[in-house]
C-alpha cells in the first residue's frame, strides 16, 4: 500500500527560521514506513492578485497541485503582529481560488516563537481562516516556546517534555489522516 502523503508548509521565508527547524524535527519524529513527508515551499509564490487568474502563474498552479496531492497538511508558522505571516496568507489565498484546495483537507497547526505563549494568537487566526475555507483542522493546541538549543545540530528536539508532547500531537494528527485517507490500491 502506498504511503500516506503528509505535506509540510512553513509560514516563514527566513533562512534560519526556527519554525523550519521545528518542522524538520517534527518530520524526524514522524518517520514511519506508512507516511511520506515532503515540504511545500511557499516563499517563491508571487503576491496574490485576482488580475493574474486569467493567466495563473506556474508557481501558483504547482502549489495548488502539491496541496491537492497531499493527504494531510502540517502547517508551522511564526506569529506576526498577532496574526499569520504575509507569506502564509498569500499561499492560502492562491490555494483558495478558483476552487479551494483546502476543502476537506486534514490540517494540523503548530508554530514556535521565542515568546512564552508561542504562536497562540496566530494559530487561532490560521484555524479560523482554514476553517472558513473548508479544511478539517485538527483540534488541540501546540504552542512551542523556542529557546536556544531546543533543536540540536542533528535536528532532534532536546527537551524531553517538548519532544514527547510534539510526538503525541503528531501521532494524533497521523491517526486522523489515516482515518480520513481513502483506501489505496
Amino acid at each position: 500500500m502506498p504511503a500516506i502523503k503528509i505535506s509540510v508548509i512553513v509560514g516563514s521565508n527566513r533562512r534560519e527560521s526556527i519554525n523550519k527547524q521545528l518542522a524538520n524535527a517534527l518530520v524526524r519524529l514522524g518517520q514511519h514506513d506508512n507516511y511520506e513527508f515532503n515540504f511545500i515551499d511557499i516563499a517563491h509564490l508571487p503576491m496574490y492578485n485576482g488580475d493574474l487568474e486569467a493567466a495563473r502563474p506556474q508557481e501558483a498552479i504547482d502549489f495548488a497541485h502539491a496541496v491537492e496531492r497531499s493527504d494531510g497538511l502540517l502547517i508551522l508558522s511564526p506569529e506576526h503582529n498577532r496574526s499569520i505571516t504575509a507569506v502564509l496568507k498569500n499561499a492560502i489565498d492562491w490555494g483558495s481560488k478558483p476552487k479551494s484546495v483546502w476543502t476537506n483537507k486534514p490540517v494540523a497547526i503548530t508554530g514556535a516563537s521565542p515568546g512564552v505563549i508561542g504562536t497562540a494568537v496566530g494559530q487561532q487566526h490560521l484555524r479560523q481562516i482554514l476553517g472558513i475555507l473548508g479544511a478539517l483542522v485538527m483540534g488541540g493546541e501546540a504552542y512551542v516556546s523556542f529557546r536556544p538549543g531546543l533543536v540540536d545540530a542533528e535536528g532532534e528536539i532536546t527537551n524531553v517534555d517538548t519532544r514527547e508532547f510534539l510526538r503525541d500531537y503528531l501521532a494524533q494528527f497521523l491517526d486522523l489522516v489515516s482515518m480520513l485517507c481513502p483506501v489505496r490500491q
